[in-house]
């Protein structure tokens, strides 16, 4: 147990049955009236950001979370399946738990929550930025700027489809946004 004088961004606690990290807060004292923190609480689980008032002192539950070395392995019927990294255990996750599954290759190392407490996972995340290769896009005609956006589809090696600037072509190696799937540069 904790109370409201122990918040700090990052802090991971139950809260309406989910667990719920503090992404903001803001201990407030006014004229009149008891003092209160305002705070921005972000799902584990789901990703949604709440707002949230706890009135001063009022005590929360905290909660552990781990996060733990893992590496992708494949993908069948069963779900992703993944090793960790020192132990090589091996476990495998169901498609809604991981942070952008269509941008994860053989290989690819990723991150996943685990609950202490009850040992179970939570979420998988792969790191903000991932390096693919375009394995299919048209080609960018040279000067052809007349269109407000300036950019193609294309498809990378797992398949995923987004959108590039024109001067990528099939073969050349990107570097991926993986928090909102855009592109973000060129690897030499």
């Amino acid at each position: 147990m904790a109370t409201t004088a122990d918040f700090r961004n990052g802090l991971c606690l139950e809260f309406n049955d989910d667990l719920y990290t503090i992404v903001q807060f803001q201990h407030v004292k006014p004229g009149k009236g008891p003092a209160f923190v305002r705070t921005k609480l972000k799902s584990i689980t789901t990703g949604k950001v709440i707002d949230n008032t706890f009135s001063a002192g009022v005590r929360v539950n905290l909660a552990r979370i781990e996060r733990r070395p893992y590496q992708f392995l494949y993908r069948d019927d069963l779900g992703y399946h993944f090793m960790h990294r020192e132990t090589y255990e091996q476990i495998s996750l169901e498609e809604k738990v991981i942070s952008a599954p269509e941008l994860m290759k053989d290989g690819q190392d990723v991150e996943i929550i685990y609950h202490a407490d009850t040992e179970t996972p939570i979420s998988a995340e792969l790191p903000p930025f991932v390096e693919l290769e375009v394995t299919y896009t048209e080609p960018g005609v040279r000067g052809d700027t007349t269109s407000a956006s300036s950019v193609k589809p294309a498809t990378v090696e797992t398949g995923a489809n987004l959108t590039v600037p024109l001067f990528i072509n099939t073969g050349d190696k990107i570097k991926i946004d993986t928090r909102d799937r855009s592109y973000s540069e060129r690897v030499k």
